[in-house]
């Protein structure tokens, strides 16, 4: 690479760098009338949560552990 490449690359680094900065600088919170539709049921990631409790019955079952998803121990009744 030539010194005049090296300067240009640098420079272009500098200005993405300072783009993104202030790009982030522009993020608004959200408004109170927003907040209805980030509430809603298709919004959570589980989706609905019977089914989530019903996969979850199942992965215990299949493991053979009670709790098996989060919590110490095994199927072997130790903790």
């Amino acid at each position: 690479m030539t010194a005049l490449s090296t300067i240009l690359l640098r420079a272009a680094a500098v200005a993405a760098l300072a783009a993104g900065a202030t790009g982030c600088a522009a993020i608004t919170p959200v408004q109170a009338w927003e907040k209805g539709t980030l509430a809603k049921t298709e919004m959570l990631m589980e989706g609905d949560g019977l089914e989530a409790r019903f996969n979850e019955h199942i992965y215990n079952s299949r493991e053979a552990a009670s709790g098996g998803s989060g919590v110490g121990g095994g199927g072997c009744g130790c903790n």
